[in-house]
């Protein structure tokens, strides 16, 4: 397959991901698995992981994932949830991956977060707190984690 940018083949996969990218950002609560993306874009699985990590960096799960924790983190900063309630809330099904996938990208758990994020973001517009706790995608996180204090 020739890559260049004017490669009509190109052109359509590219169109074909931002598709997929767009559905995980509207749908990232669903039940969405590589094999459902890649059928509702007619690619195959192994073709879209590749296409998606050559285009964003990422696979599409890790990008998934990582839409998961960041409205995560606006739901444990908003507080009222539990951090189980907020796990299922953003489409997780198990605790325990959630709860690691979240340290790795935030650099700390949820619990902790949720604990010292409510501080430190009070009186902060929503935009704003969403921009300065942004995760750090592709497992970036510093080991001593941010500072949100």
């Amino acid at each position: 397959m020739n890559d260049s940018p004017s490669d009509p083949v190109h052109l359509r996969d590219l169109a074909r991901l931002r598709r997929v990218r767009d559905r995980i950002d509207r749908e990232y609560a669903q039940p969405l698995d590589v094999e459902a993306l890649a059928r509702g874009a007619h690619m195959s699985a192994g073709h879209l992981s590749r296409q998606f990590r050559a285009a964003y960096g990422e696979s599409p799960y890790s990008y998934l994932m990582t839409r998961r924790i960041e409205r995560a983190m606006a739901l444990l900063r908003a507080g009222g949830l539990s951090v189980t309630e907020v796990c299922f809330a953003v489409g997780c099904s198990s605790l325990g991956t959630f709860s690691t996938r979240f340290a790795e990208l935030v650099g700390m758990p949820p619990s902790v977060y949720q604990r010292q994020s409510a501080a430190a973001t009070e009186g902060m517009p929503a935009c704003v707190a969403k921009q300065v706790t942004r995760p750090i995608r592709n497992r970036e996180a510093p080991a001593e984690g941010p500072d949100v204090a």
